[in-house]
C-alpha cells in the first residue's frame, strides 16, 4: 500500500524547480522517507540511482577519497550497473547520516554539477547537522516528513470519506452518517498512528496484535539509536527521559518536570539528553508562551514546557494502552488524561503552520492548551476528549486578549459562533483551511 503524502507535491516542485539544489529529506526513523524518494524517482525520473550508506558501508569510500562529483558519479555508475546521466536520473542517497563525507559532498553536486538530481534521506540528521561544522548550509533544499496524518491514512482507509473531507469549503455540520463513520476510522488511526507500516497493516489486514509488535519494534529500534549516536554521557539519561513521557502526559497539569524523570535528576544534567531527542525528531518541545504576542518565540518562558512524542500511536504503545479501548465507546479518548488527543491535535498543527505552537497559564487559573500564530494572528487552541465542552480557559484568554478567533478540538460537530470555532479531533489536519473559510464567511 503506498500513501499519498502531501509533501509530495513540494517534492514535485523540487523537481521542477530551476533553481534545484540537492534536497535533503529529514524524519524520524519509519516515517516513509525511502518509499517516498522511491515513488518520486519512479514517477519523475526514467531512471533512479539508489545508494543506502547503512546496507553498503564500502559506499564511504568513494566519499573519503575525493570530492570530485565526476569522480564519484563515475564510481557509483559501476556499482548502479548503468551510467547514472543528469537528464534522467534521480540520485538517491538513503541513510546519509551515516556518511558524513557524502553529505558535505552535496556541496560540490549544487557547486560544481547542479545539473544533477540529487535526494538525500536519513533519520537522526537533526543529531548529524547539528554536530558537523562543516556542513553546507546554504547548499542544499530541507523537506522534514512527519509521521503519517489522519488524512492522509484516510485516503487509504475510506477514499470516499476523504474525498467528502476535501469538497468541505463551509463551516457547517457534517451529516451525522459521515460524522459517525469518520469517528470511527479516527479512532482506528490512534491505534496505528502515523507510522506507514503500522496503518498498512491495520488497513490491510486488521490485525491487531501485528500492528502492536511494529510499533514495538520501532520504538526499540529508537532505543538501538540511543546507543549508537548518542553521546556516552547521555545514553542512560535519554532513555529516562524517553522513559517518563507518559508519566509526564499523564498529570492534568503536563509541565515537564526533571524530577519525575529520576529522583534528584536537575535540569542542568539532563539539558543535553532532551535536546538529543528534540534534534532527533523523537519528541516536540512546546514552550509556555509569557505573552501572546508576535512573534510567539520572542515571548517563550524557558522554564517551562510540555514534552510530547512525535507519533500517537507510538504514545499509546509506551502508555500500555491495549488497542481493544477501542471498542469501548470514548473511552479512547478520555483515558490517558486525553493524551493521546492532545498529542495528536499538537502533531496535526505543527507541519501545517510557520512557528511551533506554545501554551498559556494565567496565574493559575487558567490553561490555554496552544497557542498557533497565524496571519499575524495569535489564536487560542483548546483540546477536549470527548463531548464534554466546559472550560474556563479560552474564556478568561478571551477576557485579557480578545483573540480574532478562538479554535476548540473535541467529537462534537463542526460549528462556528460568536468567534468559537468547534473543530472535530477527525478535522485537525484542516485547520487552517477551516481558519480562512471561517474568516472569509
Amino acid at each position: 500500500m503506498y500513501f499519498k503524502r502531501f509533501i509530495s507535491e513540494q517534492l514535485q516542485q523540487w523537481v521542477k524547480s530551476p533553481h534545484r539544489k540537492p534536497l535533503v529529506l529529514k524524519g524520524a526513523r519509519q516515517t516513509g522517507k525511502t518509499m517516498l524518494l522511491k515513488e518520486l524517482g519512479t514517477i519523475s525520473f526514467e531512471q533512479m540511482a539508489y545508494f543506502n550508506f547503512e546496507e553498503q558501508p564500502g559506499l564511504k569510500q568513494f566519499f573519503e577519497q575525493t570530492k570530485d562529483v565526476r569522480r564519484i558519479i563515475q564510481n557509483l555508475s559501476l556499482v548502479h550497473g548503468t551510467a547514472i546521466t543528469p537528464q534522467n536520473t534521480l540520485l538517491v542517497f538513503d541513510e546519509i547520516q551515516e556518511c558524513r563525507q557524502a553529505l558535505n559532498t552535496l556541496k560540490y553536486f549544487y557547486e560544481n554539477s547542479p545539473e544533477y538530481a540529487v535526494a538525500s534521506a536519513g533519520s537522526l540528521l537533526g543529531i548529524t547537522l547539528g554536530q558537523d561544522a562543516s556542513f553546507p548550509v546554504g547548499k542544499v533544499d530541507f523537506l522534514e516528513l512527519h509521521p503519517l496524518t489522519f488524512i492522509e491514512f484516510l485516503e487509504q482507509a475510506d477514499s470516499s470519506l476523504a474525498d467528502y473531507l476535501r469538497s468541505m469549503n463551509k463551516t457547517e455540520s457534517i451529516p451525522d452518517i459521515f460524522f459517525t463513520n469518520l469517528t470511527e476510522k479516527f479512532k482506528m488511526y490512534l491505534i496505528s498512528g502515523g507510522m506507514p507500516e503500522a496503518a498498512t497493516v491495520l488497513i490491510t489486514e486488521n490485525d491487531l496484535q501485528r500492528v502492536q509488535k511494529i510499533l514495538k519494534d520501532i520504538l526499540t529500534a529508537y532505543r538501538l539509536d540511543f546507543a549508537k549516536h548518542a553521546s556516552t554521557k547521555d545514553i542512560a539519561r535519554i532513555g529516562y527521559i524517553w522513559d517518563s513521557i507518559p508519566s509526564q502526559l499523564s498529570r492534568e497539569n503536563k509541565k515537564f518536570l526533571y524530577r519525575a524523570i529520576k529522583s534528584g535528576a536537575r535540569a542542568r544534567e539532563y539539558e543535553d539528553a532532551l535536546l538529543w531527542l528534540q534534534q532527533a525528531g523523537l519528541v516536540h518541545r512546546v514552550n509556555r508562551c509569557q505573552k501572546p504576542g508576535i512573534p510567539l518565540m520572542a515571548y517563550d518562558d524557558l522554564t517551562a514546557f510540555k514534552i510530547y512524542l512525535l507519533d500517537v500511536g507510538l504514545l499509546r504503545v509506551m502508555a500500555n494502552l491495549d488497542p481493544m479501548v477501542l471498542f469501548q465507546e470514548n473511552r479512547f479518548f478520555t483515558e490517558f488524561k486525553g493524551a493521546l488527543t492532545e498529542n495528536f491535535i499538537l502533531q496535526s498543527l505543527i507541519p501545517p503552520f510557520d512557528s511551533s505552537p506554545r501554551y498559556w497559564v494565567s496565574s493559575g487559573k487558567a490553561e490555554v492548551d496552544f497557542l498557533i500564530q497565524y496571519k499575524n494572528h495569535i489564536l487560542p487552541v483548546e483540546v477536549k476528549s470527548d463531548e464534554n465542552i466546559k472550560t474556563k480557559s479560552l474564556a478568561i484568554y478571551n477576557q485579557i486578549y480578545h483573540p480574532p478567533l478562538r479554535i476548540r478540538f473535541s467529537l462534537r460537530n463542526l460549528h462556528y459562533s460568536d468567534g468559537l470555532l468547534n473543530i472535530p479531533l477527525f478535522l485537525a489536519d484542516y485547520t487552517k483551511k477551516l481558519i480562512d473559510v471561517t474568516w472569509e464567511g
